[in-house]
């Protein structure tokens, strides 16, 4: 079976890499979960993200948005001190006050999936040129969603760390043309292709 060359380092990489990324994303606490992910790998590695999920997992609850609203200051220096936790309290605050804007977008628009599927008409997007490789670090749209997600009070999704989002969410489908994941999300899902990858 023929897969994304990047995920072939390790069983837990190609796994993730399977069943959960780029496959599109309905459902707010897996939404929370991969977005607080990238803040948590912001200026590291992607393995050491998926390496560590279930001490994320552990610290926070299981990404329940609701419970992470609410923690205190007890709650930081519980994370802090968990074994094999990244230890950088302003990303914990970050996570934590990031579920408090994710609540608020959930109040205005119902959920944040709906929220955010909106910006692509609820399709993924197949931008010319991804399917050979040629993928960018970000783009219009990741630009145009960072933005709008910092005027919320989002902290660290820039718009590299968004355009990440976009792709393991399924908004951008990113799989290589010969990954089996790519013909799979054109025939099971709706897709819309896009020539310039700098369209909003």
């Amino acid at each position: 079976m023929e897969r994304c060359i990047w995920c072939l380092c390790n069983e837990k990489m190609i796994r993730y890499h399977d069943e959960e990324w780029g496959i599109p994303v309905y459902d707010d606490r897996k939404q929370f979960e991969y977005l607080m992910l990238e803040v948590m790998q912001c200026g590291l590695n992607w393995n050491m993200m998926i390496q560590k999920r279930e001490i994320f997992r552990e610290c926070f609850d299981n990404f329940d948005f609701d419970k992470i609203a609410s923690y205190k200051e007890s709650d930081v220096e519980r994370i802090m001190k968990t074994e094999g936790m990244i230890r950088s309290e302003r990303k914990i605050r970050a996570v934590i006050s990031n579920a408090k804007c994710f609540q608020k977008v959930r109040e205005e628009f119902g959920t944040f999936s709906s929220y955010l599927w909106n910006y692509s008409k609820g399709k993924t997007i197949l931008y010319a040129g991804h399917q050979k490789g040629k993928i960018p670090a970000k783009n219009g749209l990741s630009d145009k969603i960072s933005k709008a997600l910092k005027k919320r009070g989002f902290k660290y999704l820039g718009s590299v760390t968004v355009y990440s989002h976009l792709s393991s969410c399924g908004i951008i489908n990113d799989h290589v043309e010969n990954c089996f994941r790519y013909k799979d999300i054109l025939e099971n899902y709706p897709v819309v292709r896009k020539r310039k990858d700098n369209e909003g």
